[in-house]
């Protein structure tokens, strides 16, 4: 049996997720394209060269999965069981073997030292805290393992977009599963303890959410 066929064997799909999460699933299916191609080179150069063990945070429908090089042997911790089956189809499109785990970033299901490298885009937006979500990436990363990611973030301080990312981020919350669009989430990467960060601020045309962070951290 394949990990293709195991991961469909993933946490059956429980009534507290609630409608709101299977629609949540929904729009990332039928909008990921778009952002995809905004960004694709970007996820060419960060995800391209990964080798060995990957763990992905919230890898939702997929769309990063045809990026990846053929001898990653990929995990994703997804907490959305809405999100399984379009990664099942994302996977068998680009004919990858996948296992999904059922989890929160802020306790990755894996190992301590396991993963060389650990990918999150458009994940630290929304996670509960942060600052846990990075120490469990420190945690399962092996020595000298990368954690990649791209990621919307806020935008400079006293800027008018910035008002705005304040003004909307309780309706914001509710109606984009907890994203919240004024995070200053480069600020938690740099101080969360790795060897080395390298990252670059980016702008998309996406509204509140265009500002971006893209790159690396060493552990």
């Amino acid at each position: 049996m394949t990990e293709v066929e195991k991961s469909t064997s993933a946490p059956a799909r429980p009534p507290s997720a609630g409608l709101s999460k299977r629609i949540h699933a929904w729009l990332l299916a039928h909008s990921a394209a778009r952002y995809n191609r905004l960004v694709v080179e970007r996820k060419k150069a960060l995800l391209g060269g990964l080798h060995g063990d990957v763990l992905e945070i919230g890898p939702g429908t997929g769309p990063n999965l045809a990026f990846y090089p053929a001898d990653c042997r990929w995990i994703g911790v997804e907490p959305n069981p809405f999100m399984v089956p379009y990664l099942q189809r994302a996977a068998k499109e680009v004919g990858r073997n996948i296992e999904i785990r059922s989890g929160s970033a802020e306790q990755l299901p894996a190992e301590d030292t396991s993963a060389d490298a650990v990918v999150s885009t458009l994940v630290l937006c929304s996670v509960g805290d942060p600052a846990a979500s990075l120490r469990e990436v420190l945690r399962v990363l092996k020595p000298g393992g990368r954690f990649v990611f791209i990621e919307h973030v806020a935008a400079p301080r006293g800027t008018t977009l910035r008002r705005l990312q304040g003004f909307i981020r309780p309706l914001w919350k509710r109606i984009a599963d907890g994203c919240h669009p004024d995070r200053e989430t480069w600020l938690t990467i740099e101080q969360a303890g790795y060897r080395e960060v390298h990252l670059e601020h980016f702008r998309l045309p996406l509204g509140p959410v265009g500002t971006q962070i893209s790159g690396y951290a060493i552990k």
